[in-house]
């Protein structure tokens, strides 16, 4: 009997290695039959956090699905009854995105624990890797863009690992957000292969990529970009008491901490919007999501915007309008409370972040929550 399956197990097999152990012959892409029920197994790996794990063959006839604990490309016929299990292909640790090539010849896929992409020939009946590429580290989304959206642009974080420029680690202002391009059908040789260039963003752990649907701009976005907070100690909030409440329901007076302040309206403030500049010499830029040039003959850095979310996860391109969509969580760490909030100005009790999409057009940034329905003044 053909192993049919619906949609549902399929996004789980992103999470989960439940196919890992199936009867496959190697990287050959057929038919496999399962003789018995598959039977449930105590589940004990860590393992990162998918990206871009599902692609579709641009003719249709193809998904293509990150198996991130078992570090393989499990392919899938779709048909007209759902989808049928072909084969799995191993690649890197922990797949965590994938792309198509626009001729559907070739399948990306983003190793974010063992710093590589692997490309996997899919033009012929027996699926191969063709080549392995270094790319950084912890590499985590990749797009196709470009003049016929020949590039591939893939991010990663700028710490060092298969650097093939001076990482700079001790200089200030260092960009540590990279955006490895190559021409896809001139990756060059050996392990690094020849990126085109690597585009340095002002930013820390680049995540998610979005393309403009006519290829001409790629996105990219920090993973933890913050929010414009720092903490203080308390030596250097004397003369600043602290916001209420200062002792707990039993009377017991707080001890002697910092506090956290944040960056609003040219000032560094407390909860209270008291401002601490006398104290606070640092500059916290914070810059979320970037644009690129992926036209140019060495794609670089058109833009960058601000203030998109502390947290951001992918992002999504209007085909239409070109709009950004970005999902996002925005912090509330700059208040210190989170306990009864009658006691309290302010309180994170049962509201410690916002869960939002960032709709960016024309460089405004419009946050929309998702949990418009919570009353969080009560």
């Amino acid at each position: 009997m053909q192993r049919v399956l619906s949609s549902v197990p399929v996004l789980i097999l992103c999470a989960a290695s439940l196919y890992a152990d199936s009867p496959i012959a190697g990287s050959q892409l057929e038919r496999s039959v399962v003789t018995g029920p598959l039977a449930p197994r105590d589940y004990w790996l860590f393992e990162s956090g998918p990206v871009r794990p599902l692609a579709m063959s641009h003719a249709g006839d193809r998904l293509y699905a990150a198996n991130i604990p078992d570090g393989s490309l499990e392919v899938f016929a779709i048909t007209g009854l759902g989808l049928t299990f072909l084969g799995s292909i191993p690649v890197g640790l922990e797949p965590v995105a994938v792309a198509v090539s626009p001729d559907d010849k070739r399948v990306w896929v983003v190793n974010h624990l063992s710093d590589s992409v692997s490309v996997v020939n899919v033009a012929g009946t027996t699926p191969f890797m063709e080549q392995t590429l270094w790319v950084g580290d912890e590499p985590r989304d990749i797009v196709f863009a470009g003049p016929g959206k020949s590039r591939v642009f893939i991010t990663s974080a700028h710490r060092g690992q298969n650097s093939l420029v001076d990482p700079a680690l001790r200089i200030r202002g260092t960009g540590r957000a990279d955006v490895w391009v190559f021409e896809s059908k001139n990756t060059g040789e050996g392990p690094a292969g020849k990126p085109l260039t690597i585009v340095s963003l002002f930013g820390d752990s680049p995540r998610a990529l979005a393309a403009s649907p006519d290829g001409k701009r790629v996105f990219a976005a920090i993973f933890r970009s913050g929010n414009r907070t720092t903490t203080l100690p308390p030596a250097a909030i004397k003369g600043f008491p602290k916001p209420p409440p200062n002792d707990s329901d039993e009377g017991v007076i707080e001890p002697t901490t910092g506090i956290i302040v944040k960056f609003s309206r040219g000032a560094w403030r407390d909860e209270l919007d008291r401002n601490y500049n006398n104290v606070v010499t640092l500059a916290l830029p914070d810059l979320d999501v970037f644009e690129i040039d992926a036209m140019a003959d060495m794609p670089v850095e058109l833009d960058s915007i601000a203030e998109v979310g502390t947290t951001l996860f992918n992002m999504a391109v209007n085909p239409v309008s070109g709009a950004l969509y970005v999902s996002n969580t925005e912090a509330l760490n700059h208040v210190r409370f989170s306990g009864d909030s009658n006691r309290a100005d302010t309180s994170v009790n049962g509201h410690l972040a916002v869960d939002r999409i960032s709709f960016i057009k024309d460089g405004q940034v419009n946050p929309r929550r998702l949990n418009k329905l919570l009353d969080f003044s009560k």
